[in-house]
């Protein structure tokens, strides 16, 4: 079921700014987040093999849902320039990278429509190292590239870099993240996601779209920490659901909205308004 705020503007007078068809938000959202694609469910053979490692190492993927729908919206998306924030050891981004390249094994007849630079944020280097090899089998090095730092880190050096290009244009150093930015998937632990999503906000180009999964809703009375005690996991889920909360607030004031509730849980797509 998709659901779309109701405060959304009544027509977009740029196709949403990166080459979209001219459309209503409500019939951009519907056309994004519809269940037509050219693509099946099938899972990439990469991305497949690497799913079976997270298995091997605790780690809890995506479900099959997330990234069928993740891989669909982007399709839709003529994004100049993409970020996904959270790469781990590359799940995600076999998903993305097939989607852009094809299979290296049988690679298209024909080049398929892609970003010009995609950029994936993972601060572990170990992971990088795993990403990294993954970028060159799909000869994506070109335009693709893992960043080992936060991601709080890279937005923050990025608006600096945006308030020094207004200032003194002739002077300013290379954005971190190349511009525009159209496209932002977050795939981060529930706690780090509304953060994520705020900072995101700040970097993203206007008309471009944020992906992110909603966090779960809290139950049950977790109380509050003592005075001196860190807060634990209950307590923590509900701070980062109050904080979700506060990024639900800023998009119905100055951005757009619309949720789809998947296996899982639900995606939340944010477009940029402002």
């Amino acid at each position: 079921m998709v659901e779309i705020e109701d405060n959304l503007a009544p027509y977009m007078s740029d196709g949403g700014g990166i080459g979209l068809p001219q459309m209503s938000e409500r019939e951009m959202f519907e056309k994004l987040l519809s269940s037509e694609s050219e693509f099946g469910n099938e899972e990439p053979e990469i991305a497949a093999n690497i799913g079976q490692q997270m298995l091997h190492m605790n780690l809890a993927p995506l479900s099959r849902s997330f990234r069928v729908k993740i891989r669909d919206i982007a399709s839709k998306i003529p994004s100049r320039n993409a970020v996904l924030v959270g790469g781990g050891i590359g799940h995600l981004t076999a998903w993305l990278l097939d989607l852009w390249t094809g299979d290296p094994a049988n690679p298209p007849s024909e080049d398929r429509p892609r970003p010009d630079t995609f950029r994936i944020i993972e601060p572990a280097g170990k992971f990088g190292v795993i990403i990294d090899r993954l970028i060159r089998r799909h000869s994506a090095e070109q335009w693709t590239q893992v960043l080992t730092r936060t991601w709080q880190e890279i937005t923050a050096e990025t608006s600096s870099w945006s308030v020094a290009t207004t200032a003194l244009p002739t002077i300013a150093q290379p954005s971190p993240l190349p511009q525009p930015i159209d496209l932002i998937i977050i795939d981060l632990p529930e706690n780090q996601r509304p953060s994520a999503t705020i900072a995101a906000l700040d970097v993203i180009s206007k008309g471009g779209f944020i992906l992110v999964k909603e966090p779960e809703v809290p139950t049950g009375d977790v109380g509050v920490p003592e005075d001196g005690e860190e807060p634990n996991e209950a307590q923590k889920k509900v701070e980062s659901f109050n904080q979700w909360m506060q990024v639900i607030r800023e998009c119905n004031t100055n951005h757009s909205m619309a949720f789809i509730e998947l296996s899982g849980g639900t995606l939340a797509a944010i477009r940029r308004s402002t």
